[in-house]
């Protein structure tokens, strides 16, 4: 019933004038928006047109850089210009100002440092953070850029993007170490990456800072390319594998409300 109010006050928007051309190039970036790739069939499956038409649809965006198209799986993804708009989207947001009552909420809940990270490439840069009220906590990473696999943030949110596009960020079976408990191949990041997949959160085990634990989970955005966490970094003897799952549970549900707020 809510999907088909939705769509009669679509519809009721819908100019004198519909550019048909247009409107399927939207709904193309739209549905890019949804999936980490897109294929030709899927293209014509969900816009109705002939393979033709999606294919030049389709060329036309990756021409103005807003998809680009693996040359082995042959799959369209996000391109330049996509994460450009939903960067310059990004710093008008002002995801501080806007997550921030959520965000001091759950440190209070959880009694630790929480930080919110955006993926960008192979790093995570952490765009939001409030420390926790215990005298010994996780100082802020605000501001600051780290290898994304090193991070429960940038992990989970790697753990979204495509085997193609992974394959690209890195292409090179040994990675860098930020710690001695750091991934340091690409074989131990895939395996990694399926775990996370299968339960929904990532956690990070000394892999960034000595001592230093955390547990991340995605924030829903509907900015097309546009890829945030939330985590919640503690000491390591305060974040056990015991309290992975009900931290993981409360950082899921703020993550919810602070995608809401975004819109």
């Amino acid at each position: 019933m809510a999907n088909k109010r939705q769509q009669d006050a679509a519809d009721s928007l819908a100019p004198q004038y519909p550019i048909e051309s247009v409107d399927n190039a939207l709904k193309l970036l739209l549905l890019l928006g949804e999936r980490p790739e897109i294929r030709l069939t899927e293209a014509t499956r969900y816009l109705g047109v002939a393979p033709s038409t999606a294919h030049r649809l389709l060329a036309m965006l990756h021409y103005r850089g807003f998809v680009r198209q693996d040359p082995v799986s042959k799959a369209y993804l996000p391109g330049p210009s996509l994460t450009g708009v939903a960067f310059a989207i990004l710093a008008r947001l002002d995801i501080q100002r806007a997550a921030a009552p959520i965000m001091r909420s759950l440190s209070e809940q959880l009694r630790e440092t929480i930080h919110v990270g955006m993926l960008d490439g192979a790093n995570v840069h952490f765009v939001a953070a409030v420390e926790g009220p215990a005298a010994v906590r996780v100082a802020s990473r605000l501001g600051r850029t780290m290898p994304a696999h090193c991070t429960s943030t940038g992990k989970v949110m790697l753990a979204q993007l495509a085997e193609a596009e992974l394959a690209q960020l890195f292409p090179d079976e040994e990675l860098e170490r930020v710690t001695a408990h750091s991934i340091g191949s690409r074989t131990e990041l895939e395996a990694e990456l399926s775990r996370i997949r299968e339960r929904g959160y990532a956690v990070n085990r000394e892999e960034s800072e000595e001592g230093v634990a955390s547990v991340a989970v995605t924030i829903p955005t509907r900015v097309p390319g546009l890829r945030l966490a939330l985590n919640a970094a503690a000491p390591q003897n305060r974040l056990g594998g015991a309290e992975h799952s009900a931290v993981a549970a409360a950082l899921a549900k703020a993550a919810k409300e602070i995608g809401d707020q975004l819109g």
